[in-house]
């Protein structure tokens, strides 16, 4: 049997990251209960209706970790396989034990425990309902939207932003059509995980999700509809995207921007029917984190693909919670001359990516310090940023104007904060601690003789054997260049102190100078710096 949500719960049971409330809860507080919560809730009783509600799955890419059966830093990986190994699903008969199963006018979708989460929403919001659709040209589509229920079998959906359910709806609308579509609530997370990835039109996005976990996601027949629907979900909803336009008043609702969204003109979406299992949990996606985090490795991946298109390394790529996981990636390269300027051109042309900062891979992208340090020492603005205007837009961007029958466009910005190619690297070495990786804190605060036994008694050595350690140090730099610490660790034996002045005896001689990059070396050789010519005027 695939895995399902059930199998998921335990899961997250065995990990410690699913919380069992059995005191009854009002429907009104879930929202904020889970927002106070570190772990996923599952409320057994919700006043009023006869149905538990899971929600806060998502939540933390620990739980995603959990649900793709790998480390977090896998998870990226195993979706570029699945995208490149995808799994078609298999169809059966059947609903797969969902054994209640009501039509027409019995339809009640104000029987479902749906939250109201923000004092801003327009009404209960469907939040985690994988939809599928079929195009006789494109095939099976997958996509995660919401529904504002609105009426015991009338709901509407919004598909604002341009996606491939929006052309297949648009292809039934102007036809004077319904779209047949079944809304899956209550899926494993590898379902809503494959179809929030923003796949090419004719993608089937269940096979993304067989790839992920390794064997076929189960499709079964609806009764109404002439759609498949997740044979193994706890509630399904067949159903009609009626070809009303966008129309009718939809929302507001908390989107992953963290902020509220307008109220939008969308269609609307009758129900025909609803099968459910006997004892059916309804799954409550919780905005906005549970669909940040769901994103972020799905960027990732089409990032990755890109940059490999386009001929650049990327060594890692972060694609950041403060960007909503969405707008916002920090990437590093390997890259040759001109390559950042590459990368970011790429990075820019995927999906709705909004600002992109490609540095080098000596720079942590998940340290925002460093980011931004590299931003501030390598970037010339004149040079090194890229904007981009009139460019396809994410419609819920809060920055754009208000554009009542039409979708904005968006200007992209790129900054290129890796190093230039006509500056010394040098300049860019790091402070680097002589014999940090040696030495510890602990050993001389917990009182212990510290490695390297007792410390050398005060005084200098006599003048001739400093004059002796200098001619065996110059005879050390008449091979190659040192930096002093090399020189202090080469002659460690004799004492610091005693190094210091033989390379000062050296210094009154004049017999050494530094090359380029700062080492020591013997005045006059052919790794000796020269001063730089000065500008006449």
């Amino acid at each position: 049997m695939p895995a399902d949500l059930r199998s998921f719960l335990d899961d997250l049971r065995a990990a410690g990251e699913l919380i069992d409330i059995h005191s009854p809860v009002d429907i009104r507080h879930i929202a904020a209960l889970v927002d106070k919560s570190p772990r996923a809730l599952l409320f057994h009783k919700v006043i009023g209706y006869g149905m538990p509600v899971i929600s806060g799955l998502t939540n933390s890419r620990k739980r995603i970790a959990i649900s793709m059966n790998c480390d977090y830093s896998e998870t990226e990986g195993k979706l570029r396989h699945a995208l490149d190994h995808p799994i078609p699903p298999a169809r059966i008969e059947g609903g797969a034990g969902r054994e209640v199963f009501v039509e027409g006018d019995e339809v009640d979708l104000f029987d479902l425990p749906v939250p109201v989460c923000s004092v801003f929403d327009g009404g209960p919001m469907i939040t985690a309902g994988v939809t599928l659709a079929q195009d006789p040209e494109y095939g099976l589509n997958a996509g995660t939207y919401r529904y504002q229920v609105k009426e015991r079998n009338l709901t509407g959906i919004d598909i604002v932003t341009p996606n491939n359910l929006r052309r297949y709806a648009e292809r039934a609308l102007a036809e004077n059509r319904p779209l047949p579509i079944s809304i899956n609530i209550g899926t494993h997370p590898v379902e809503l995980i494959a179809s929030l990835y923003k796949a090419p039109i004719g993608t089937d996005e269940m096979g993304i999700a067989g790839g992920i976990r390794g064997e076929a996601v189960r499709l079964a027949p609806c009764e109404t509809v002439d759609v498949p629907c997740i044979a193994d979900s706890e509630i399904v909803l067949e159903a009609e995207i009626l070809p009303t336009g966008w129309t009718k008043p939809e929302g507001r609702f908390g989107e992953f921007t963290r902020l509220m969204g307008g109220l939008h003109w969308n269609p609307y979406v009758r129900v025909k029917a609803v099968s459910r299992r006997e004892d059916a949990i309804y799954y409550a996606l919780h905005m906005p984190w549970e669909n940040i985090w769901l994103k972020e490795h799905g960027f990732q991946a089409m990032l990755r693909r890109a940059l490999k298109e386009a001929g650049v390394q990327a060594k890692a790529i972060n694609v950041t919670p403060g960007g909503c996981c969405h707008w916002h990636a920090v990437i590093a390269i390997k890259g040759q001359p001109g390559d950042g300027k590459n990368a970011l051109m790429a990075a820019l042309s995927v999906g709705d990516m909004k600002h992109v900062v490609v540095v080098d891979d000596d720079i942590d992208v998940f340290d925002p310090m460093d980011v931004e340090w590299a931003i501030a020492t390598r970037v010339q603005a004149d040079r090194d940023l890229v904007v981009i205007s009139n460019a396809r837009s994410k419609p819920l961007d809060p920055s754009l104007p208000p554009t009542p029958g039409w979708i904005p466009t968006t200007a992209k910005c790129g900054i290129d904060a890796t190093i230039p190619v006509d500056v010394p690297r040098e300049r860019y070495h790091r402070i680097t601690y002589a014999y940090s990786d040696q030495v510890r804190l602990e050993d001389y605060l917990n009182g212990a003789e510290a490695p390297g036994g007792a410390p050398a008694p005060p005084g200098g050595k006599p003048e001739a054997e400093i004059g002796a350690l200098a001619g065996r140090i110059r005879a050390a730099l008449e091979k190659e260049p040192l930096y002093f610490a090399q020189v202090a660790e080469r002659f460690a034996e004799e004492g610091f102190q005693a190094v210091t002045r033989a390379m000062g005896e050296l210094h009154v001689r004049g017999e050494i100078w530094q090359d380029a990059v700062g080492k020591h070396c013997l005045a006059g050789s052919q790794f000796a710096a020269s001063p730089p010519a000065r500008k006449k005027g």
